[in-house]
């Protein structure tokens, strides 16, 4: 199932994954991301949202390990995965753009804007994918 992550890049960027070459995505407290954190499985393809500057898909990310209690919460309640880099857009995805292609108009992320984890269906995924894969000019 694909997915989309959100980080703001001053923080964590899709350049520091490539960097570190896997992280843990932590530091989720809303309950409805942390719904979707534990039915992530190993292998699900994730589109890695810069947020707050840049706002755009800039990259894609998989699920390198299930879901395993957040070592940041001192409660023990919430989870965290860890994410690997697949490859960077030839062309980010910015909002903008996702919000004028009517194929995305009921993306989740529109719907719920401050999750920093949400579904994609696999036609989202694929118009996302598709936009992405264009030159740049």
């Amino acid at each position: 199932m694909p997915w989309l992550i959100k980080s703001e890049p001053f923080k964590y960027s899709f350049d520091d994954l490539v960097r570190d070459g896997e992280t843990v995505w932590d530091g989720v407290r809303n309950n409805q991301a942390a719904i979707y954190l534990r039915t992530m499985q190993v292998g699900d393809e994730l589109a890695f949202y810069h947020s707050n500057e840049g706002l755009a898909v800039v990259g894609v990310a998989r699920v390198s390990a299930p879901h395993f209690l957040d070592p940041s919460d001192p409660k023990g309640r919430f989870p965290a995965v860890k994410v690997a880099p697949v490859r960077r857009l030839a062309t980010p995805v910015t909002l903008a753009a996702m919000k004028a292609e009517p194929r995305l108009a009921g993306m989740a992320m529109f719907r719920q804007f401050r999750l920093s984890v949400a579904p994609l269906s696999d036609e989202e995924w694929a118009v996302i994918l598709a936009m992405g894969a264009e030159p740049k000019f």
